[in-house]
């Protein structure tokens, strides 16, 4: 490559970070790995209207907790800053100035009366009104204005704004690195606001200048951004500079139909689309975190969304991720998001972690509980739980519902199962226990064998045991070996329930 790898994120802090952004980041990221360049961070808040205070923590907190943290932003090597638009204010006027000294722009004094007047008669007639070329020259323009009564203009306090002029009758053919080679007709784009009178720059002039002077060599965003290449594109020859190459990445879809993922469809089928909890006073957004994902499954899983390496891989750590991120194998097409799909990665990662680790994990929902026997119970013995019923769990908060019994006695029994319980149960039950009080070595394998022994010496089915049994413990006919519940919970707890049982059925 000509130039070192530079690469940046740049959302707006309107509210909480979508899940389509988390992956932009993660691409930029993963690209500036690979390529042992610089990802960073630019907060793009020219729009001082839509701005939400909390907004910018949040994104940095959420790829903190995603293990993408940037190289270089605000308060960290700041080697370009700033690194937040509205601090940057006092830059952008010189360039605009730069573009109308040049022709590529013009003051335009229109009040918006007139172009909502414009637009209404342009509907009337079933046309879309476009500020291009077929109108520039007839609008309240510099373009046919004197230099003289520009600056009066201006200097009045009359409102303008400074509007891009578009080329006419060219087609631009750009390199898009997923898109291959795309054409724009200028006859069809639009004089794009770039200035306004309160001295702040719109969008599009902010972006190519800070992407300039921060030395940005990728642009790697969302396919929603296509449409304004082709002005981005005529800025850079505007001002003389080297363009950085492009790379626009398909949409993630929604699960069902058609159209871009949006918040109303995690709301409607139940699973987050931002990556932390975001609160506001209208109720509480869904978060991965919260949610109980793990970072590095839900870095994996949108990883997935769009690009793979080829292989039928799917479990990428991140590391595995850098080395094989390649932008060239991005798909063109939408990526359909499967809520499902993310639960599988986080299964596979929570069966990957140690059941030390997961124990530690569990204790904390334990304690958010407040189940009182967990906190006498030994570390080793939690461990023991979790290796246990962990294959069962996507999230270590489903684990509690796995293991319940290990912790409370059943207060019901399941309706189907207790259909097993039959007349001669109960007086079956009391030699069980009765077996059991004999019991000194209490270990699941000596259990098993002194019961599975006794059946066969007093010729009865395992079915008219195990079941009843499982019920008396359990309070269903779920969870994993019954000998082992049953050397967890110990001899006396064991027999307490197997009596319990025998009163309530």
């Amino acid at each position: 490559m000509s130039k070192p790898v530079r690469v940046r994120f740049a959302p707006s802090p309107t509210g909480p970070l979508h899940i389509g952004g988390v992956r932009t980041a993660l691409f930029n990221y993963l690209f500036a790995k690979k390529n042992g360049g610089t990802f960073y961070i630019r907060i793009e808040d020219t729009d001082q209207t839509r701005f939400v205070a909390e907004a910018e923590s949040y994104i940095f907190e959420a790829l903190e907790w995603l293990g993408i943290a940037p190289d270089e932003t605000i308060g960290k090597n700041e080697k370009f800053g700033p690194y937040r638009q509205s601090e940057r204010k006092a830059i952008y006027k010189q360039y605009a100035d730069q573009l109308i000294t040049n022709g590529w722009a013009y003051y335009a004094f229109d009040t918006p009366e007139k172009l909502d007047e414009l637009r209404k008669e342009a509907e009337a007639n079933k046309n879309t009104f476009i500020y291009n070329h077929t109108v520039r020259d007839t609008l309240d323009t510099s373009l046919h204005l004197s230099k003289e009564e520009t600056v009066k203009r201006i200097q009045s306090g009359e409102h303008y704004v400074i509007r891009f002029k578009t080329p006419v009758n060219e087609v631009l053919e750009i390199q898009d690195i997923i898109r291959g080679n795309v054409k724009f007709d200028t006859n069809l784009l639009d004089d794009k606001v770039l200035f306004k009178s309160d001295g702040m720059p719109t969008y599009h002039l902010a972006n190519i200048v800070d992407d300039h002077l921060m030395e940005t060599s990728h642009v790697i965003r969302g396919e929603e951004w296509l449409p304004s290449v082709p002005l981005h594109y005529l800025l850079y020859q505007a001002f003389g500079w080297e363009a950085p190459e492009f790379a626009h990445l398909p949409l993630i879809l929604k699960p069902v139909g058609n159209g871009k993922l949006s918040k109303r469809d995690g709301d409607k089928m139940g699973f987050p689309v931002f990556p932390l909890e975001w609160k506001t006073s209208e109720g509480i957004s869904m978060g991965y975190r919260e949610n109980g994902f793990f970072p590095e499954a839900v870095v994996n899983f949108l990883a997935l969304l769009g690009w793979n390496d080829g292989t039928e891989q799917e479990i990428f750590s991140l590391d595995e991720l850098v080395e094989k991120f390649d932008l060239n194998r991005i798909h063109k097409a939408g990526a359909k998001f499967d809520p499902d799909k993310n639960k599988w990665f986080n299964h596979q990662y929570l069966q990957k972690k140690n059941d030390v680790e997961l124990a530690a994990m569990y204790q904390k929902e334990l304690a958010k509980k407040n189940i009182s026997t967990a906190h006498d119970m030994s570390e080793d013995k939690l461990t023991k739980i979790v290796s246990l019923v962990k294959d069962r769990a996507n999230f270590v908060t489903e684990l509690y519902d796995l293991s319940d019994y290990f912790f409370e006695a059943p207060k019901s029994y399941d309706e189907k199962a207790a259909k097993n319980w039959k007349e001669e149960t109960p007086v079956l039950m009391e030699k069980v226990a009765n077996e059991l009080e004999k019991i000194t070595d209490f270990t699941a394998v000596t259990i098993e064998t002194i019961l599975k022994d006794w059946m066969t010496a007093n010729e009865i089915g395992m079915g008219k045991v195990m079941q009843p049994l499982r019920l008396s413990v359990v309070g269903a006919l779920k969870g994993p070996h019954l000998f082992d519940i049953i050397e967890m919970i110990g001899k006396e707890e064991t027999i307490r329930r197997i009596k319990k049982a025998i009163e309530s059925l």
